[in-house]
């Protein structure tokens, strides 16, 4: 409250004296009016222009300041125009009384706002006393244009003062100290136009030594640009050796409430500037995570059916070609959609945090689209992927067991359908009919040895069955050939045997009339036919295919191999004692005169034949020996393959374990500031980076394996599989953990938290944290909660309490508060933001006080691109003072800190 008391001073006229501010004795404002009548010249113009500039709202003015506010009616109208409040009616008559009566409304009234008015009567202004007159008018600029300027906590004189200090501080020439001398060569004036509107006043043309082409510039720009009338002339000002400090008072607080008013404006609207920015980045952010969520989403939907499809394919080349594709997936196309999820993860938790600082509702992304679903699909994804590559080795040992069943089948079934080339014909010809008894039983011998020779052939029969049923129990891709193949084996063996029975019996009916035999022959016969048996099994088994799979499977057939041959020497004796029956039969026919007519009646086995089978046999055994040979080199090579691989990761799978550990312990114990820790983390990010020739050294190691077809690894517990996923997780968490350190940063800065308080939160979250998970459950947090002094204890305010604070820290009731959250909570309950009824406040500054606001405002106050985003978004405003084009900035403003479809 202005409290102006009477001065001790009369005039000298015998007037009473005039109230006076007690901050203004020095200034004895009724002496020095007397003292220079120039003073009273400049407030009767500046007094008058100034009351005017308010009545002209009312559709009025005055024209003699003294004689215009006699009868109280413009000074009542007045008072009710600046102060826009309701005086009570006036008096319409024209007696003196009804003026007076009218004055002391008026007078009344300005009391009313706290201002005591000594000496000052309502007698005085009826009687048109200019004294009086202007002092009473001085003190309804003070009550109303003045006192409720401040500026750091001043006030009045000294406020507005301050005020024109810091507004011209950076003009040369400019040194206000007061309200008379300063304001003399006009300089100061224009300073004040120019800082707050640069395009009115070219300021570097000026000179101070033309102060009356400085005045008369400043107040032609104020009276043309500014709307504040002309208040005094500018000889008068350069005329008086001290001008009227009241009158250049009145004039400059015009321009203080000129500019104050649109300072509030660009302060309203660099806030709502702000607050709009920070969600337009937001949305920015929303998008580009929605699309790169899609993007993700879609690839891993393309991908999947790639991986499950099991479509097998019919030979080893076609399935190797989708392992060597699927290589290139993992190679090629799977690490970059691993950098996108991480990326997709640390862009969620940045916009989150940045939502959270700027006091928004969290981003909840479209159905679908969550962190969640992505983690879920891509288990999805890496679960076909682990299946998959399980399925194509299965399929790769399956294809080639069958390659070799079926190779082995052909094999034998072509032995056997030339062993069976002709013997059809053989067992239905009727040459014992016309035979003599001799040629009958050496019939009947040839056919017992034939018998032989069947019985020896069941055994590979029943071997090409056997192939073929597992050739189809393995689904091989050709089993329909094999099958035909093996019926028409089957089928001709019984068709056989069938004949073989009916030739005996005819020969046996024919037998009882022959008698003789050459027993030699027969011998021959008997033991060649075994023997000749064991030759072509001993060079198919040497000509036999075989796959092994390790040094100890080769090993094995080496030994069969060096046991086979330890029989040859024997089978040799067996060789050179039938070879000896031949000789005997031919020394005996020599020794008898005997001429043969031709060779062994009871077998075709010949004493060449047999020695031409020996030396293939002799032949075989060292090609074997190579072969058998080549196979362990193969295998000490593959063994070799599985050393190396084992010995890098046997290093690799350790160090990345460690690694994970060591990251887990520096995100619970982190030391310095967070730039500090931003720093390491980098520099320890860096150097496991510079870890990655490791690994890819152990997949060019791993894909030599595959090449090889090794299944198998007994040197190490580690798989390929299970290093990539630690890897892959090892830089995941590295670029989390810098993550949360980077959110931290964002949420200190944007709160102003200190180092110290960041330190002591961590502190006190570690301290509650004794499992190091890096979360505190519920009672752990309420532990923590009590240490820094909140008041949850265990009743029922501190029950409520606490789960308020809950609802915040763990909207999803997890049970869990992780640190991001803990310190969010810490910044909110410290620090403060922007709010929606500040921005719906700052709206309604730039609406002039309207509850609804135009485009056009808009674009005036705001930047284009906000200013359209505003349109874009405001809803048509519907109040009671509605007008067209009116847009509702009410809601627009909540609806940014609360649920919105932006």
């Amino acid at each position: 409250m202005v409290d102006y008391h009477a001065s001790n001073n009369q005039a000298s006229s015998g007037g009473p004296a005039v109230y006076m501010d007690p901050r203004e004795q020095e200034n004895d404002w009724d002496r020095d009016l007397l003292l220079d009548p120039a003073w009273e010249k400049q407030q009767r113009k500046t007094f008058t222009a100034w009351c005017n500039s308010h009545l002209r709202k009312a559709g009025t003015q005055i024209e003699n300041i003294e004689e215009d506010f006699r009868d109280g009616l413009k000074l009542m109208l007045l008072l009710e125009v600046i102060s826009g409040e309701r005086l009570p009616k006036p008096e319409r008559g024209k007696m003196r009384v009804h003026k007076i009566n009218n004055v002391n409304k008026a007078l009344d009234y300005i009391a009313s706002k706290g201002v005591k008015l000594v000496s000052i009567g309502a007698e005085e202004i009826v009687d048109g006393n200019a004294k009086m007159t202007l002092g009473m008018i001085w003190t309804i600029i003070l009550r109303f244009a003045i006192q409720d300027i401040s500026v750091e906590e001043t006030s009045a004189k000294e406020g507005l003062l301050l005020w024109c200090q810091r507004k011209t501080a950076p003009y040369k020439n400019v040194n206000v100290q007061n309200f008379h001398i300063s304001w003399k060569d006009g300089l100061a004036f224009n300073a004040l136009i120019h800082r707050h509107r640069p395009e009115l006043i070219d300021y570097d043309k000026l000179r101070k030594d033309d102060p009356l082409t400085n005045l008369n510039n400043a107040f032609e720009v104020a009276e043309k640009y500014l709307d504040i009338p002309k208040m005094m002339d500018a000889e008068d000002i350069v005329g008086t050796l001290r001008p009227d400090e009241k009158a250049i008072m009145t004039y400059v607080s015009c321009f203080y409430h000129a500019f104050s008013g649109a300072q509030k404006a660009e302060t309203a609207a660099n806030r709502i500037c702000k607050v709009l920015a920070v969600n337009q980045e937001n949305e920015h952010l929303m998008e580009d995570y929605e699309k790169l969520a899609s993007d993700l989403l879609e690839w891993i939907r393309r991908t999947i059916p790639w991986l499950e499809n099991r479509a097998p394919e019919k030979t080893m080349a076609e399935m190797q070609q989708k392992l060597e594709d699927f290589r290139g997936y993992r190679r090629v196309h799977k690490p970059p959609k691993v950098q996108e999820k991480c990326q997709l993860e640390i862009n969620f938790n940045t916009l989150q945090t940045k939502l959270r600082l700027s006091n928004r509702p969290a981003f909840m992304p479209s159905e679908g689209r969550m962190v969640s679903d992505i983690n879920g699909s891509w288990h999805n994804l890496e679960g076909a992927e682990k299946g998959y590559e399980e399925w194509m080795l299965n399929e790769i040992r399956r294809l080639e067991r069958l390659d070799h069943l079926a190779e082995k089948f052909r094999q034998k079934a072509t032995i056997h359908e030339s062993w069976t080339d002709g013997k059809e014909a053989m067992l239905t010809q009727k040459d014992y009919e016309t035979a003599s008894l001799s040629e009958v039983k050496a019939l009947l011998r040839k056919h017992e040895a034939f018998e032989s020779d069947l019985a020896a052939h069941q055994d590979r029969v029943e071997q090409i069955a056997a192939i073929a049923q597992e050739l189809n129990e393995l689904d091989y891709y050709d089993s329909p050939s094999v099958n035909a193949r093996c019926q028409k084996i089957c089928e001709q063996w019984d068709a056989l045997g069938s004949l073989t029975q009916s030739r005996r019996e005819s020969l046996e009916r024919t037998e009882k009339q022959l008698e003789s035999i050459d027993e030699l022959y027969l011998e021959y016969a008997k033991r060649a036919a075994p023997f000749n048996n064991w030759m072509e099994g001993a060079m198919e088994d040497l000509q036999d295919m075989f796959i092994v799979h390790n040094i100890e499977e080769i090993q094995g057939l080496i030994t069969a191999h060096e046991q086979f041959k330890s029989t040859l020497p024997e089978a040799n004796k067996e060789r050179e004692a039938i070879q000896a029956i031949q000789a005997e039969v031919q020394k005996i026919a020599q020794y008898n005169g005997i001429k043969l007519s031709g060779g062994n009646p009871y077998t075709t086995i010949t004493p060449k034949s047999i020695d031409d089978k020996w030396h293939k046999v002799e032949q075989l055994v060292p090609q074997r020996d190579r072969a058998l040979q080549e196979e362990l080199a193969k295998q000490q090579s593959n063994d070799h393959l599985r050393r190396k691989f084992a010995t890098q990761a046997n290093i690799v799978g350790p160090w990345i374990q460690t690694k994970m550990e060591e990251i887990g312990r520096i995100s619970i114990e982190m030391n310095g500031t967070l730039e500090d820790q931003l720093v390491n983390l980098r520099e320890y990010e860096q150097s496991i980076i510079e870890y990655k020739p490791n690994i890819d050294q152990l997949e060019g190691d791993h894909q030599l394996i595959q090449e090889a077809l090794i299944f198998d690894n007994k040197y190490t517990a580690y798989t390929m599989e299970h290093l990539r996923v630690g890897w892959e997780q090892l830089l995941t968490t590295i670029a989390r953990t810098i993550n949360e350190i980077e959110n931290q940063i964002l949420t200190r800065d944007a709160k102003g938290i200190s180092q110290e308080q960041l330190h002591e939160y961590r502190t006190s979250f570690n301290h509650f944290d004794k499992d190091h998970s890096g979360a505190l459950m519920a009672e752990e947090f309420k532990a923590c909660l009590i240490s820094l002094g909140y008041d949850v204890e265990n009743n029922k305010a501190g029950d409520a309490e606490f789960a308020r604070i809950m609802g915040i820290v763990d909207p999803n009731n997890s049970g869990a508060v992780t640190f991001q959250a803990f310190i969010d909570f810490m910044s909110r309950e410290t620090t403060d933001t922007d709010t929606a009824d500040q921005v719906i406040a700052s709206f309604k500054i730039l609406a002039a006080d309207k509850n609804f606001i135009t485009a056009e405002e808009l674009r005036r106050e705001l930047p284009p691109d906000q200013a359209e985003y505003c349109i874009a978004r405001m809803a048509p405003y519907s109040g009671p003072d509605a007008k067209p084009g009116a847009l509702d900035y009410m809601s627009f403003s909540t609806a940014l800190y609360g649920e919105s479809d932006l």
